[in-house]
This record gives structure tokens, C-alpha cells and sequence, in this order.
């Protein structure tokens, strides 16, 4: 998979993984939906979510054939381009009011998401002592081996 933006340069993750700076390449084993996230200064931080179908010659039983008595070798490439957006700036006067919002929320036991279209929560977020903390587990797809 190799993975390039417009401008160059940017940080890549796939699946929480630093993968490097754009443009960059890496091995992927797993087919399914990976998120990839592409950071750079002044410019807004992408989320994707990315659906990686398999090939035909990786879909069982003909996986069989092609890895185990195919001649050649079979690779599955993918280009992915990304065009960043420049972040919007954001006057002295927005940022002060945003600080001031979300410290009198912080005072009240409130949170309120700063991000646009977002629903603020109704208080503060409660978890149990006994709960164990979520893994950061790769998911395998179906077409995994």
C-alpha cells in the first residue's frame, strides 16, 4: 500500500501505527476496513476510513491455487491520494471564547465537544472500577490467513 498527499510530507498512521511520512509504502496481510489518519502543520488532520477488498485470487478455495501452485509470484498493490485542506484560521477572539467555554464547563463537571456538529454529553462520563480498560486488538478480516 502506498499512501501520498498533496502537499507532501504528512504524517501517516494506519490503524494507530506510525507508518511514516508521505509519500510512504508498507506491507499490508489483512484486507477489510482500515482507518488512516494523515497529520500535517496548518493543515487538517483526515480520518479515513478505508475498505480493502481482496483480489479474486485471494478469495478461498482459489487462494489455494495461487499461493500454493501458482508459478508466480501475486501482488496486490493500492495507491491511495490524499489532498489536505489547509486548517482555518481561527481569530484571537474565537480562541478565547472556546477557552472560556470549555473552562466553565470544566468547573461545572461538564464536557462539551468543541467540534463542529458535535452533541455535548448530558454530564460528567462515569466508568466502573471494575471495568478493565479496552485493547487496542487488530481486527483480522474474514479473508485473513
Amino acid at each position: 500500500m502506498t499512501i501520498r498527499t498533496t502537499p507532501p510530507g504528512a504524517t501517516v498512521y494506519v490503524d494507530d501505527q506510525l507508518i511514516g511520512t508521505s509519500p510512504v509504502s508498507t506491507d499490508f496481510t489483512y484486507y477489510g476496513v482500515r482507518t488512516i489518519k494523515v497529520m500535517k502543520d496548518r493543515f487538517r488532520t483526515e480520518t479515513i476510513q478505508h475498505r480493502f477488498s481482496p483480489p479474486w485470487y485471494q478469495v478461498p478455495p482459489v487462494d489455494f491455487v495461487s499461493e500454493n501452485l501458482w508459478p508466480g509470484k501475486l501482488r496486490d498493490e493500492h495507491v491511495l491520494d490524499y489532498q489536505l485542506l489547509p486548517q482555518p484560521n481561527v481569530t484571537n477572539e474565537q480562541l478565547r471564547e472556546r477557552a472560556e467555554t470549555l473552562r466553565s464547563n470544566a468547573r461545572n463537571g461538564h464536557f462539551t465537544p468543541l467540534v463542529p456538529n458535535a452533541t455535548a454529553s448530558s454530564g460528567p462520563a462515569t466508568t466502573s472500577a471494575n471495568t478493565p480498560p479496552q485493547a487496542n486488538i487488530p481486527r483480522r478480516s474474514t479473508y485473513s490467513r
